[in-house]
């Protein structure tokens, strides 16, 4: 018995439908079809519920003082197929939702002259691929030694669980005081190099044969040779383009909205990722004062694509756990917010050189797991490298470091979303 997208053959004309139940007894064709529409008028019904909802949940964790981020969150698991099963399929929502992190990755490149991400890449390097390495080999003993699973299975959730999450680290982050555009950059350097390791480890987990291992070997200079490309295309034809017809802010919002995705797919088919093309589209133009205007016009376009996928991530989640299972996540959690705020402090004040405040603050916003954690599980059990008990202990323990680590960072910290005014800050 499942829930799908089809096409079905009503009156000799094959249409679009939704939301088609196939139940084991067949009765009647109207108990089959729960609705019949078109994917337009659905899609604006799930943004409608998404949306509305939203709204409402918002405003009750707005006036309870909570984070709203966690609204959307909440959102997705009650409505979504694990909840109430108004949405029945996220898979498109999580699609479309994706557009948001690459916005973002964009808009973090405009902030971040070229120059100063190479000089941040050479002092983080090592501080990240450490703290990778430590907080993975916890967990994975943790789930080894203490719940059974299988060694290649506990090292795949180890790595997977230990990066950080780039939405939600960067989304917390004001940027207009000096001291957090300096925190911003050190975090971006660290999220990128993470973001480089998530790839080669996606890649290594997708193959079957060597294939994949050549390909994540030649990763960094294919990344050093898109740069170059865009950066020249940037340089001689895009800027002189935009100064000539600056006046018109349609223009400039047109032509940097087109270059983002651009640069997005092509990083794609050039076997990078999507976020990576959009940052290194957005590095490149850094350079110029135009930059600033173009990051000021995209703003609310990222926050509707953020709704979205902070919708998805709530959505995907599986509520009914075996007890186990349930403390394997609890553990796992507790070690990642644990000891990544720890590490990330220790090693930027002592091998990066940071004061010590910063470091702390950097830790504590870098101390939960990635949504890259969902992808990593994904493929993983794909490719047959991990059992489906093995993804949902990724799935949950990433899900709760999104929430707790929010709670913390919120309350704690300056963000443009703290309920206190004291602390919100944009």
């Amino acid at each position: 018995m499942g829930t799908r997208y089809c096409d079905t053959l009503i009156e000799n004309r094959t249409i679009p439908t939704c939301l088609i139940n196939y139940p084991e007894q067949s009765h009647s064709f109207n108990d089959k079809v729960y609705a019949v529409q078109g994917p337009f008028e659905h899609l604006v019904l799930e943004m409608a519920v998404i949306f509305g909802g939203a709204s409402l949940l918002g405003t009750l964790f707005v006036w309870l003082k909570q984070p709203i981020i966690l609204a959307y969150i909440g959102l997705g698991m009650l409505i979504g197929p694990q909840g109430l099963n108004v949405v029945m399929d996220d898979g498109h929502i999580e699609a479309i939702s994706t557009m948001g992190i690459i916005l973002l990755m964009f808009l973090l490149g405009l902030h971040l002259h070229p120059r100063n991400l190479l000089k941040q890449l050479k002092q983080t390097a090592l501080v990240t691929f450490l703290c990778l390495s430590a907080v993975g080999a916890m967990i994975c003993a943790v789930l080894a030694l203490l719940f059974g699973f299988p060694l290649i299975e506990a090292l795949i959730a180890g790595l997977s669980l230990a990066f950080s999450s780039t939405v939600l680290s960067l989304k917390l982050i004001p940027t207009t005081t000096l001291h957090h555009k300096r925190t911003g950059e050190v975090m971006i350097s660290i999220l990128l190099f993470e973001d480089i390791l998530a790839i080669l480890t996606i890649l290594i987990l997708y193959s079957s044969n060597g294939g994949a291992h050549i390909e994540a070997l030649l990763l960094p200079l294919k990344t050093c040779a898109f740069a170059l490309g865009a950066w020249s295309f940037v340089r001689y034809i895009l800027l002189p383009l935009m100064g000539r017809f600056d006046i018109i802010s349609e223009y400039i919002f047109l032509v940097s909205l087109g270059w983002c995705l651009t640069a997005a797919q092509l990083a794609e088919s050039f076997g990078l990722s999507h976020e990576i093309g959009a940052f290194i589209a957005g590095v490149s133009i850094a350079t110029s004062p135009i930059s600033l205007i173009i990051a000021e016009g995209l703003k609310p376009l990222r926050e509707f694509f953020l709704i979205l996928f902070f919708f998805s991530v709530g959505a995907q989640f599986e509520p009914m756990l075996k007890s186990h299972l349930l403390m394997a996540i609890l553990l796992t959690s507790a070690i990642v917010l644990i000891a990544k705020p720890i590490l990330f402090k220790y090693l930027l004040k002592h091998l990066a050189g940071e004061r010590n405040d910063n470091a702390a603050e950097m830790g504590l916003r870098l101390g939960q797991s990635s949504e890259f954690s969902l992808l990593l599980a994904y493929g993983a059990m794909t490719a047959g490298r991990i059992q489906q008990e093995t993804a949902l202990l990724i799935e949950g323990a990433a899900i709760l470091t999104f929430i707790v680590s929010t709670y913390l960072v919120v309350f704690r910290l300056p963000t443009p979303i703290s309920p206190s005014n004291e602390l919100r800050s944009d």
